[in-house]
């Protein structure tokens, strides 16, 4: 069990730090649903110096809820643009429409309810239900579970972590009684400016003193690094960029013929690369942002944007 004094000086340390150096975020202190659940989606798989840059831009094109839901889908992933992974853009839009149609604009006060709805998992549930209801309830990011690994056990390595769910239950018993949304925001902070993933600043960290990794961690040796999908020594996922951007360019409603589609993105494209081009298009297909029409009499088929 866990010494309550140590317990009291970190929760003490990780506040007085927040008050000097929490990062000024625009969406933090708000208790608007829409921009809580607009940045926490943003904030999926992007740095939030990027989120920065795009979050006014955002709200400035979609500037409520219902304006977002009511939206074509292919006006939301061209504003999405330089955010990535847009299926995140796809999933914003069906939440948006989910929370409009289902739930008037609000958004639930329960987990449970949260859970059910189109990209919201564990976290984002958590994060939504602390932000706009101020539920004391904990959270764990891969800042916040790399922070307590380190914290409360001994890592050997910069890269090792405990399981998800310990953390969960280690955040979960630090909850406090008051200000908890400032709490969970320490905690990222620390996590995203201080106790980074290879080059922690532990002489800075407010609670150095009490981590039990401090002293132990390494730089772990060389490994393989794992190979992300791609053709030619380009991830995939920037190929997809570029068809949704081919697409963009052609206009609303003109498709693009498989074969010149083919050629736009990658120069060297020839008739064996069909099926690495149409694996790529059926994960865009079902990820709802393109449209796939098959071609009649010989004709090869068509994509548009959704």
């Amino acid at each position: 069990m866990r010494d309550p004094v140590r317990t009291h000086n970190i929760v003490r340390a990780v506040r007085r730090w927040y008050r000097r150096h929490g990062r000024k975020l625009p969406w933090r202190g708000s208790a608007d649903p829409y921009r809580v659940v607009l940045s926490e989606v943003m904030l999926q798989q992007t740095q939030v110096a990027r989120v920065l840059e795009k979050f006014p831009l955002f709200l400035r094109r979609f500037p409520t809820l219902s304006a977002l839901a009511k939206a074509p889908l292919r006006d939301v992933t061209i504003a999405w643009r330089g955010m990535g992974y847009n299926n995140r853009a796809v999933r914003l839009h069906a939440l948006a429409r989910a929370l409009t149609d289902e739930y008037g604009g609000q958004l639930p006060a329960s987990a449970e309810e949260l859970l059910l709805l189109p990209g919201i998992g564990r976290y984002t549930a958590h994060a939504l239900l602390c932000a706009v209801h101020g539920k004391p309830v904990p959270l764990v990011d891969i800042n916040i579970r790399r922070l307590f690994s380190r914290l409360f056990f001994r890592m050997r390595t910069f890269g090792q972590m405990r399981e998800e769910q310990e953390i969960w239950d280690i955040a979960g018993s630090l909850v406090p009684s008051r200000r908890i949304y400032d709490w969970n925001q320490a905690l990222m902070d620390i996590g995203a400016t201080v106790c980074t993933a290879q080059r922690p600043a532990c002489a800075q960290c407010p609670v150095g003193r009490f981590c039990l990794s401090r002293r132990s961690m390494r730089q772990a040796g060389r490994s393989a690094k794992r190979v992300e999908p791609g053709f030619r020594g380009i991830p995939n996922r920037i190929y997809r960029g570029r068809i949704i951007e081919e697409l963009r360019r052609a206009g609303a409603g003109r498709g693009i013929g498989e074969s010149r589609l083919g050629k736009r993105i990658h120069p060297g494209f020839a008739a064996a690369h069909a099926a690495w081009l149409r694996s790529l298009l059926r994960g865009l297909e079902s990820d709802g942002l393109i449209t796939v029409a098959p071609g009649r009499g010989g004709r090869q088929s068509r994509v548009t944007l959704a």
